[in-house]
């Protein structure tokens, strides 16, 4: 590994690595912000924070204003790029799809498989990289926003026990049902709706064993509300099971990292109640 950046941030240190990843067979670069109780050798709890679409490690990092609230609660913030990247790395001319959108899934389908194993990077990889090389506690949490909102929902539903606290920013509840998700996951899996269930919330939602209260924010100004994140299929999907899901819709709020940022303190705080006591 090997360190790109360092600032110092409310008395604690935000970094940017990057290093050699086995998952996905290039160079990945990830930001994590280690608070002054980590820095001081404290082993605290980590959340991690999965980006949508375009995006790359430095948009939370700079825009969120997350290392405040991190320093607040002790809690190590680590922020993944949102895909693979490189000249010899498949892509696609489309913003929703290749580099910039890896949609959080194993692909399997050619071009895509051979470097697209982002839910293998983030769910595995990443953890096991971060608990061996800084101080952190095997306490996690997982957040994100719009395809890393989903991201972040399918990880924790996928891997009962991994995670202890989970919420979200405008996420993809439904991608199997809604144009982007649709798209990457017949890109990433192979035109196989049977199978995209696998990587829909709202699908997973309906066999879940473990109860973790979900958190979403939501603005109603979201210009991609109806057609591509349609929150109301994943309410009505909690609500038939009785899944616990608080969802907030926030009045005149966008789809922009003004609205992440507006609200980023409760969802430190939604984390830190749990990650905090079981640290």
């Amino acid at each position: 590994m090997e360190r790109i950046e360092h600032h110092a941030s409310f008395s604690g240190r935000q970094e940017v690595w990057q290093h050699t990843s086995r998952s996905t067979g290039c160079t990945m670069k990830f930001g994590i912000y280690l608070p002054p109780a980590a820095l001081a050798g404290e082993r605290c709890p980590v959340l991690y924070w999965l980006s949508g679409l375009t995006c790359t490690e430095q948009n939370f990092i700079t825009k969120a204003g997350a290392q405040r609230h991190a320093a607040a609660h002790d809690l190590i913030v680590v922020a993944p790029d949102t895909s693979p990247r490189g000249a010899n790395i498949a892509n696609d001319a489309a913003y929703d799809l290749g580099q910039g959108a890896g949609f959080y899934v194993d692909a399997t389908e050619t071009p895509w498989a051979a470097h697209f194993q982002m839910q293998t990077y983030v769910a595995d990889e990443l953890p096991a990289l971060i608990e061996q090389h800084f101080p952190a506690s095997a306490a996690r949490g997982i957040f994100g926003h719009s395809m890393g909102g989903h991201g972040a929902l399918v990880t924790a539903l996928r891997h009962p026990g991994r995670y202890r606290s989970v919420s979200a920013f405008s996420p993809i509840v439904a991608p199997s049902q809604v144009p982007w998700g649709q798209k990457a996951l017949a890109a990433y899996l192979g035109n196989r709706p049977d199978v995209w269930k696998a990587w829909d919330a709202t699908a997973l939602i309906a066999t879940a064993h473990e109860r973790l209260p979900l958190l979403i924010d939501q603005g109603d100004a979201d210009e991609f509300l109806q057609q591509h994140l349609r929150p109301e299929l994943l309410l009505a999907a909690c609500q038939e099971v009785g899944y616990p899901l608080e969802l907030r819709m926030q009045p005149g709020y966008d789809h922009s990292y003004y609205f992440i940022a507006s609200f980023i303190g409760d969802h430190f705080a939604h984390h830190a109640k749990t990650l905090s006591a079981s640290a």
